[in-house]
């Protein structure tokens, strides 16, 4: 199933008004579940999506009850990209799109959500969609998609991360060879080139996707989010100042309540229940 519409799950944690349905934002456990909604135009961004879908990642990022986050897209689509009759005037303003409260969520700034992202894709994927997947941590796509960085065909460059991240996931001539083409390409390309992790048929993107957003919501969340800093450091500062902090970030968690619970699991072969402390 591309969208969680048959499952059940709580309301939406916040409405006030038709532009929240932009945005469709619902817990399940630790987990919280980031929904593009506005399948009727291929879930294209305008600015009351961009504005959503940052308020969502800023809530992901501050609440301690959360662990990870799964973004997904409902209706047959994950996104065509920008809504550019809506965007493009903003954007030549020059002033940031940015919320107060909200975290961007391509993380093309200095302070990206602190907690892990997974992401499921089915459909189309465009533009800003292959880009909010590079910022993503772990990427689930249906055999379906037809991804395309496809910028340069409309006379601009991708300004949502593609040009840096995809370079460093595919390597230099694999990332130019669709970010200079604007071509389109498959699930199967996209796997080859670390785009995405896994391809899975039959529209189980979303329960794939799911289960491993729990499976990291189970782990220590300091110890998560302490890895994910680290790798992060070395992506952006090199891996000279991430091997600076990998001693004192490992004796910071030796001395939490977590590091115990991981250790008593270890000798008694029993889940640990981590408490985030």
């Amino acid at each position: 199933m591309p969208a969680p519409q048959n499952r059940t799950y709580p309301e939406p944690m916040a409405e006030t008004g038709e532009d929240m349905r932009r945005v469709d934002v619902r817990r399940e456990g630790a987990v919280l579940l980031i929904g593009l909604n506005r399948p009727e135009k291929r879930n294209a961004f305008d600015t009351a999506m961009f504005h959503q879908l940052a308020l969502a990642y800023g809530e992901l990022d501050r609440d301690d009850e959360l662990r990870a986050g799964l973004l997904y897209a409902k209706g047959e689509h994950f996104t065509g990209g920008m809504d550019l009759l809506d965007m493009a005037p903003r954007l030549m303003t020059g002033e940031s799109l940015l919320p107060e409260g909200g975290v961007n969520p391509w993380a093309t700034d200095e302070s990206p959500c602190r907690k892990p992202v997974v992401a499921a894709v089915q459909g189309t994927c465009f533009t800003l969609g292959i880009e909010l997947l590079l910022a993503a941590d772990v990427r689930v796509a249906n055999d379906d998609v037809r991804f395309g960085q496809i910028e340069v065909s409309r006379g601009i460059l991708p300004f949502g991360g593609a040009t840096i991240r995809l370079p460093q996931v595919a390597g230099w001539g694999n990332a130019m060879r669709w970010i200079l083409t604007g071509e389109h390409f498959g699930a199967a390309e996209a796997l080859r080139l670390g785009l995405v992790q896994e391809v899975v048929s039959d529209g189980r993107q979303f329960d794939r996707a799911l289960e491993i957003a729990r499976r990291i919501a189970a782990q220590a969340p300091l110890g998560v989010q302490a890895a994910l800093r680290s790798a992060r450091l070395a992506l952006r500062q090199g891996p000279a100042a991430a091997e600076e902090q990998l001693f004192p970030e490992t004796l910071k968690l030796l001395a939490t309540e977590d590091a115990g619970h991981g250790l008593t699991a270890f000798l008694s072969k029993q889940p640990a229940n981590f408490v985030g402390r």
